[in-house]
């Protein structure tokens, strides 16, 4: 489990499993180096929607673009929550309950899926924090899945954005099936009002597993650092 900075990325701590707390918005290519170097591990990824789409935006691209097997999770509260409550890449334009923007963003928030399909994502799916069981479906599915899955997890942060209780009642199912076809999956996004939670688009590029050459041994990279 890899994890960069933020509420979401204190997970690690929480599972029973290896974990690396990784640098503010490089949990990406830190697990990408993990999942090439050791292509037997299954690799998770936890981060939240400031680490993810903006001082990770560029590797949230590539990591796509590449196709590694990977599961990215992001839960996604459209505010910086750890940091006081400030606007993040998702929150919405005209959002005016933060210092830093009195008057809204008046910038139209990043679409995380449709960015995710449009680079090349393998497998993508929005879920729901209030639906954990729904929810762990999903991450396992995505987790067998081969290549770059995502995962979006609407996750309530009801301290600055008290809003977001109405998501009990508003957050519902796709009323989509699954569907292979990038152009489809393209069209309904870029309509839904990214409530609707299911597993919404699975590809079949191919994994990018780039050949693995011999590495020095230890007492070979421990001589090379003597003085």
């Amino acid at each position: 489990m890899i994890s960069g900075i933020g509420c979401s990325s204190r997970i690690p701590a929480y599972s029973s499993v290896y974990g690396f707390h990784s640098l503010h918005g490089r949990a990406l290519p830190v697990a990408t180096g993990l999942k090439v170097a050791r292509p037997d591990l299954t690799v998770i990824v936890a981060g939240g929607d400031g680490d993810g789409y903006s001082i990770g935006g560029n590797h949230f691209l590539h990591a796509c673009r590449r196709n590694v097997d990977l599961t990215y999770i992001v839960m996604d509260n459209q505010v910086y929550g750890m940091t006081k409550g400030q606007a993040s890449p998702t929150t919405p334009a005209d959002w005016d309950k933060s210092k830093l923007t009195p008057h809204g963003t008046g910038v139209s928030p990043f679409h995380p899926l449709a960015v995710a399909l449009a680079a090349g994502a393998n497998f993508i799916a929005r879920c729901y924090a209030g639906d954990p069981n729904g929810t762990a479906r999903v991450i396992a599915e995505a987790a067998r899945h081969p290549g770059f899955s995502m995962v979006q997890v609407l996750s309530q942060c009801v301290t600055y954005q008290p809003s977001q209780k109405e998501w009990k009642t508003t957050v519902r199912k796709a009323d989509v099936t699954t569907t292979s076809d990038v152009e489809l999956a393209a069209r309904w996004l870029m309509a839904d009002d990214g409530l609707s939670t299911g597993i919404l688009y699975i590809g079949h590029r191919p994994v990018y597993r780039p050949e693995l050459q011999a590495s020095a041994s230890i007492d070979d990279l421990e001589t090379a650092f003597v003085v």
